[in-house]
């Protein structure tokens, strides 16, 4: 198969596919595919201080409402699409689901930037509660766990979460332009979606240029840390050339535990191994914590991994769960189903974090990636891959960067702009396909940021803080303030309010018909949740 090639992609390859797929019986499923949208933002005060409250029980509960609930903290409010053929429907969902948000949260604002407010001391920060069910209990005890591993200040860090499908009917049109493949239906897909990834891992410092928003944050998210930043003003510090200090060795990847794991890209079966082995295995900072403390849980366990979704990447391969399914064991029975984009910072600049322009830049990037040659990755290109998404987020507008593509350098520009002419086929075709020009445009509207960094998202941050004088703190209230505003001003229709107030009531019924279900002990539900095997003789 073409994605286990050890060389550099093929000159035109993924041009022969797309021209195959776009002019066969299944050509419209090209643009069938599923887009949803998950964004983090926390909740603050007029005055931009962390809100202390219980998450707004209008909001439905945090435990059952499918498109409104908490990530880490009780004011990390997460908004969830409902997965779309056209991301712009995608992105009117997630803009009401603002204005429901807003209607329904008295004078808190949505901080609308990925790097926190000037949080309260690291013991103040309330984790997420998600009422007295067993479930229930367990997401907050795998909270307890992240604060003592990463600390509650890195847990509020907020993102946008891209969740991007193809249509079934493209892997089987594809499948049948070759005729010697042997793999299932299942395992095809699987193996394509892998492809895409590894493709992704390569380029993926191109998002960080384009679209990274965070180069600047408050100087006490990283009090009593070492770091290189430089100061800004009294109480911001930055990197003059960064793009995303979200994305950097501040965050995750800063730790030992999540630092040594290096997942194999290479298909579904490697890639579950290398993750079911971290939820399996302890690791000894974490055991000499253990798991309680005067008879409370503070961590499921005591593994490299409480649960699999505690690994942190860039991309992740996805499968719908049934409830109560682990996610590894839904990936190796029933394959990959979707790819879930983590690295994307929040915009400050759109109310709603993120833009139809870059969505429609997301949608041909990521079909381009399919349609790539993949050659496999072996640790010494992951490790190259890693140095050049570190190397962007730090200094991605630094003029004259390097990076290094197959042991050899080249000047990012360069490769940008290569990439951009790969992709333009692709956004040609989607085009062709929907009747108009809208991921072609999207793509004339973005490629200038490739010769004028200024015109960066990053760039505009720090731009507009010199202009107005402000720390990082007063850019992003002012902002935050504005979009509040924005939605505010215009309130959904009654009929849609009405639908989201029911949706809101249902998600809390659920949650007491959940929590009155329950006919075991949290001790044994615990243990049970952590008898994990992955049992490849039914699989």
């Amino acid at each position: 198969m073409s994605n286990k090639n050890t060389s550099h992609p093929k000159a035109g390859a993924f041009q022969r596919r797309l021209a195959a797929l776009a002019s066969g019986p299944h050509a419209d499923a090209l643009r069938q595919g599923l887009r949803g949208i998950e964004k983090e933002s926390l909740r603050v005060t007029p005055d931009g201080k962390l809100a202390m409250t219980p998450h707004p029980r209008a909001f439905g509960s945090a435990l059952t409402h499918p498109y409104i609930t908490t990530d880490y903290s009780e004011a990390l409010v997460e908004l969830i699409t409902p997965a779309e053929k056209d991301v712009a429907i995608t992105l009117d969902k997630l803009d009401a689901l603002h204005h429901f948000a807003f209607a329904h949260m008295g004078d808190d604002v949505l901080w609308n930037d990925s790097m926190p407010n000037s949080l309260p001391p690291e013991d103040d920060i309330p984790l997420g509660y998600y009422g007295t069910s067993n479930i229930g209990m367990l997401k907050r005890v795998y909270r307890r766990g992240l604060a003592l591993r990463y600390s509650r200040t890195m847990q509020c860090i907020a993102g946008i979460h891209y969740n991007y499908s193809l249509h079934e009917d493209v892997w089987r049109a594809w499948q049948a332009l070759d005729p010697s493949s042997t793999l299932s239906a299942k395992d095809f897909q699987s193996e394509r979606y892998f492809a895409l990834i590894r493709n992704f891992r390569r380029t993926n410092w191109l998002l960080m240029y384009l679209f990274g928003a965070s180069p600047a944050l408050n100087k006490r998210f990283v009090e009593g840390k070492t770091h290189t930043l430089e100061a800004f003003d009294a109480d911001t510090f930055y990197l003059p050339h960064a793009t995303s200090l979200r994305m950097s060795d501040l965050g995750y990847t800063n730790n030992p535990a999540q630092a040594a794991l290096l997942p194999n890209y290479d298909e579904v079966n490697a890639y579950v191994d290398v993750l079911a082995r971290a939820v399996s295995e302890p690791y000894a900072p974490y055991q000499a914590i253990g798991t309680q403390r005067n008879g409370e849980w503070v961590q499921i366990n005591t593994n490299v991994l409480q649960i699999e979704n505690e690994f942190y990447s860039t991309i992740r391969p996805k499968r719908v769960t049934h409830s109560g399914e682990r996610p590894l064991r839904a990936l190796s029975e029933r394959g990959v189903q979707y790819i879930e984009v983590r690295c994307l910072d929040i915009d400050p600049f759109v109310p709603t974090g993120i833009s139809l322009e870059t969505s429609r830049f997301l949608d041909a990037y990521l079909l381009y990636c399919a349609l790539e040659d993949s050659p496999f990755l072996p640790q010494d290109a992951s490790i190259e891959a890693n140095a050049n998404f570190g190397a962007v987020v730090k200094e991605g507008r630094k003029p004259g960067l390097t990076l290094t593509r197959d042991g050899q350098p080249i000047a990012m520009r360069d490769w940008a702009e290569e990439l951009f002419d790969n992709i333009a086929p692709v956004a040609a075709t989607l085009d062709r396909l929907n009747g108009n020009d809208d991921h072609t445009r999207a793509l004339d509207a973005l490629r200038p940021r490739l010769t004028d960094a200024s015109l960066t998202p990053s760039a505009r941050v720090l731009q507009t803080m010199r202009d107005n004088k402000q720390s990082f703190d007063a850019f992003a209230l002012d902002l935050s303030q504005r979009h509040a505003a924005y939605f505010r001003a215009r309130p959904l229709s009654a009929e849609e309010e009405r639908d989201m107030a029911t949706l809101a009531a249902q998600s809390l019924i659920k949650q007491e018909n959940v929590e009155r279900s329950d006919t075991e002990s949290f001790d044994v539900f615990v243990a049970g949740y952590q008898d994990y095997k992955l049992d490849r003789a039914n699989v």
